[in-house]
């Protein structure tokens, strides 16, 4: 693997983090991907609007929407990583994901409708895939639509939809054909969130903030010429604009080492028997396997970017990266709260608290992350059997 960077994309960078730091609308205050609170949310949109019309998202959009072709294909990964280095707000929504749906499968009124409306952050999109019980599995989703004159007729539930509650648009799988095999019959949509019928309400986790919503949809209707390639062919639509949205990986190996420098701080401040814990061998044990981990993490994200730059990506690359993260996010937050002793038992808002509570509100975090994406041990089995070619799983209630 080769995966140097060049004068060009270094001047790139730099232009990216002078842009950062002059138009960013602030620090983010929690670990993951959050939803903002409600009063933030204009500075969002005018701060994605101007990332947009610097040609700093959508580089690799089509030249008529905004789009830079001939572009150095790390920049996107450089844009995420200067907006993660920065600790600031990326984009809210699933405005990246539906711009590749809409590019490569939408007709041109619904890409000269949509597009411009995302450039200028007018629509915040939200995806509305999940479902109580078609989370990892999402061709088991249930939710139908039939057709009715030119209208489809949406009814059932979806959850897990992050900022969901700013959503001005929704990028919807729903069933139409619930006769054919559960990975055919499903057709992609853009709903608008103002429709009758939509009802979404926000879910409160255990961090206490809400970042996700459970959306229902009784008898919603939808514009025939809201469909998003053909009917039946959601399924293609939804697995190709997911394959393209790679950018986000980038931010993952900045975040470990931003939270490494927290962690070492953070054993400079906390004391243990009246010393720094930062002295203390055993404590600086676990800092030197956590950052061995974390440069790991790095290796084989540089390793997937060079395979996906190179059209040489392969089966288990996404999978095994997303997992490695996970579980090296998940034991940096939990020592960073073990270090603090019986403090770590205080939350944000109480007095005294280190870090501000920063480190429980990103220990509670943690778990999310190994469920989003695809919950880890349905990875394992995608690794097992897609990338290793191990015989599949025997379904439940087979013989052995």
């Amino acid at each position: 693997m080769r995966l140097e960077s060049t004068p060009e994309v270094e001047a790139f960078r730099h232009r990216v983090r002078a842009f950062v730091a002059e138009h960013a609308p602030g620090t983010r205050t929690h670990a993951g991907v959050r939803a903002p609170e409600p009063e933030l949310m204009p500075a969002i949109r005018v701060w994605t609007a101007k990332l947009y019309e610097a040609g700093l998202l959508g580089i690799d959009w089509p030249a008529e929407y905004g789009g830079r072709p001939g572009a150095h294909p790390l920049e996107p990964f450089v844009v995420a990583e200067e907006i993660s280095r920065a600790r600031t707000w990326p984009p809210v929504g699933a405005a990246s994901l539906v711009s590749a749906a809409l590019i490569e499968f939408g007709s041109d009124d619904q890409r000269a409708r949509f597009l411009p409306r995302i450039r200028t952050c007018e629509d915040v999109w939200c995806q509305l895939f999940s479902e109580p019980g078609a989370g990892s599995d999402l061709a088991a989703l249930r939710t139908r639509a039939r057709l009715e004159g030119d209208v489809f007729v949406v009814d059932g539930q979806k959850v897990w939809t992050t900022n969901g509650q700013y959503a001005d648009m929704g990028y919807l799988l729903a069933r139409t054909d619930p006769d054919s095999p559960k990975h055919r019959g499903i057709t992609a949509f853009a709903l608008d969130m103002r429709s009758p019928g939509v009802d979404v309400r926000p879910l409160r986790e255990i961090t206490g903030t809400t970042d996700f919503n459970e959306v229902f949809l009784d008898g919603v209707r939808i514009p025939a010429g809201n469909v998003i390639g053909r009917v039946n062919s959601g399924w293609r639509v939804a697995m190709s604009s997911l394959g393209r949205e790679r950018s986000g990986v980038a931010a993952r190996g900045v975040e470990l080492f931003a939270m490494l420098d927290d962690l070492v701080r953070l054993a400079q401040e906390i004391p243990v028997g009246g010393r720094p814990a930062l002295d203390d061998s055993a404590t600086r044990q676990v800092i030197g396997e956590l950052a061995t981990r974390a440069h790991v993490n790095a290796a084989m994200l540089g390793l997937a970017q060079s395979r996906m730059l190179h059209g040489t990506e392969q089966p288990g690359d996404g999978p095994i990266g997303k997992i490695f993260f996970s579980e090296v996010n998940h034991d940096l937050t939990a020592f960073g709260v073990r270090l603090q002793g019986t403090d770590g038992l205080l939350t944000e808002g109480d007095p005294h608290v280190p870090a501000g509570g920063w480190w429980q509100d990103a220990h509670l975090y943690s778990r999310a992350y190994t469920i989003a994406g695809g919950a880890n041990e349905v990875l394992l089995t995608q690794i097992a059997e897609r990338a290793l070619g191990l015989p599949r799983e025997p379904a439940r209630g087979s013989n052995p």
